[in-house]
């Protein structure tokens, strides 16, 4: 089902997030179909349970092809229940970032992150996994993951002077080679761990 997603300022964006313990619970699968459905809906490539507030230690990603999207820069379905990001790469990339909770803001603004990550989770299963990337895709899971921790890409930025709005955004940033080449994912390893969470 598709979910209103909150809008920035809503105190729910910024409350703590349970880990999930029962990962029988039908509420848990619901919650992850509808983060699917409205992630699609919106035209996302991730949403993290807060942003329909949920307040549950879960996110899930797509980079799904676009017009602008290519094979280079995709990737499958993938659910992160209780995420650790165990590893940031030295290497740093600056992409803009724009979020579904400042749908209604339309702003985009620069922020600097880890070029390459390493995160551990567990899939619905309740199997943990490592899951290594860089791209586009260890761009989103460091946006979701900050919004378990209450944070939004505004307060990754240096400057919030620099927050632009879509027009610009898309006009003058979105196609950029420097964006293009950054976006583009070159590693993806994943690797079961040791059974349950």
């Amino acid at each position: 089902m598709t979910r209103e997603i909150i809008q920035n300022g809503d105190w729910r964006l910024k409350a703590p997030n349970k880990l999930v313990e029962n990962f029988d619970d039908p509420n848990l699968k619901k919650v992850v179909d509808d983060l699917i459905d409205s992630m699609r809906a919106n035209g996302l490539i991730g949403i993290a349970a807060p942003q329909i507030g949920e307040n549950l230690q879960v996110f899930v990603t797509e980079p799904r092809k676009t017009e602008t999207r290519n094979g280079s820069q995709v990737d499958e379905l993938r659910m992160y229940i209780n995420p650790k990001i165990t590893h940031f790469s030295d290497e740093k990339v600056v992409i803009w970032e724009g979020c579904g909770s400042y749908k209604r803001a339309q702003v985009f603004g620069p922020v600097n992150r880890s070029k390459e990550i390493v995160v551990e989770a567990s899939g619905l299963d309740g199997k943990r996994f490592s899951f290594a990337c860089d791209g586009i895709l260890a761009r989103v899971i460091q946006h979701e993951y900050d919004h378990l921790n209450g944070m939004e890409f505004v307060d990754r930025m240096e400057n919030i002077n620099d927050l632009r709005d879509r027009d610009y955004y898309i006009e003058s940033i979105k196609d950029k080679s420097e964006t293009i080449k950054a976006s583009i994912i070159t590693k993806k390893e994943f690797k079961e761990l040791e059974r349950y969470n």
